[in-house]
């Protein structure tokens, strides 16, 4: 799949040349990332190690002045390390409560699938509900709140992979991919002397996020574009190849990051081309495949570009209509 958009929303553009001054050959990573935090949602990306996961978290959030976390999931993380846990002070004779790095507004979870189903559910609980409970309370979280979970797809001894109905809570699922020879030339040319994470700047405020992220919320969606996306994700419950479809919270996550896309293009409004480029990465790891796909080798991917294909495309309505 390429980059469609060549003229971005400045900021947003200022953004992405910040990303792309850190990492070579990921302009597309760099992009839906940015979509993600524009349409409110949350990434999980998944590959093998050290192919710059992490890194691309760490210049994403350097780009904004919001104040950055990072956890690192091992086995014996408790629930407590993700949310903050309140502790006796003789002094006041009560309890304070001192938060964890989730009260973040970016916030990496590193290695999530190599954590408790326990621990990471008091992630997955503020992912989506703004909240968190801490002693049988409900804490609100800070805004913007936008996590990136990294999992490695190999070692699984000794993980907890997240399950189907976890995984739903991601807008999107990324994958980046080894670099190219010429790309991992000019990746060794260009850290050689001092990292270039350490020459970036932050170029988007908080308060400028929250507006970015406001503005987005009022792209326009036609109806029958809506159609379109309720047509391809039906197609996902009806399909041979799928035992489980996407649900309804799949269609709305599609059509929020559709409207992130067309506002980073500066467009007030959504056409079928954003949906047909962002569908793999909003649908794909929403379904479960049949044993018989999985033994074919059919990736859940394949499915949605065949869907892509076979569905009808909306035309452009008559105004005399």
């Amino acid at each position: 799949m390429t980059m469609q958009g060549l003229l971005y929303q400045p900021k947003i553009a200022e953004v992405l040349k910040n990303i792309n001054k850190v990492m070579i050959g990921k302009e597309e990573a760099a992009l839906l990332s940015v979509i993600a935090l524009l349409a409110k949602g949350h990434v999980l990306l998944e590959d093998v190690p050290g192919v710059g996961k992490t890194m691309l978290v760490r210049t994403l959030a350097k780009s904004l002045d919001c104040d950055f976390k990072r956890i690192q999931f091992t086995p014996d993380l408790l629930p407590s390390d993700v949310t903050g846990v309140s502790i006796y002070n003789p002094k006041e004779l009560q309890f304070e409560f001192r938060p964890g790095p989730i009260l973040g507004n970016v916030v990496l979870a590193d290695e999530i699938n190599r954590t408790s189903p326990k621990t990471q559910s008091a992630l997955l609980e503020g992912m989506e509900e703004t909240s968190i409970t801490v002693d049988g309370e409900a804490v609100p979280l800070n805004q913007p709140f936008f996590v990136m979970a990294t999992q490695n797809p190999i070692e699984y001894e000794g993980t907890y992979p997240l399950p189907e109905a976890q995984l739903d809570r991601f807008l999107l699922k990324l994958k980046m991919g080894y670099p190219s020879a010429k790309q991992e030339v000019d990746m060794l040319t260009r850290t050689s002397g001092s990292h270039p994470i350490h020459t970036i700047e932050a170029v988007i405020s908080r308060d400028e996020l929250i507006d970015l992220q406001k503005q987005a919320e009022e792209v326009y969606v036609d109806q029958t574009v809506n159609r379109y996306i309720v047509d391809i994700v039906t197609g996902t419950r009806t399909h041979n190849g799928v035992y489980l479809g996407v649900s309804p919270r799949g269609s709305i996550a599609l059509m929020k990051a559709a409207k992130a896309y067309a506002f980073i293009q500066d467009r007030d409004y959504v056409i079928p081309d954003d949906i047909k480029y962002l569908a793999p990465y909003v649908l794909a790891h929403r379904m479960i495949l049949t044993s018989e796909s999985k033994f074919e080798g059919t990736a859940a991917e394949d499915i949605v570009d065949e869907l892509l294909t076979v569905t009808s495309i909306p035309v452009q309505r008559n105004v005399s209509e």
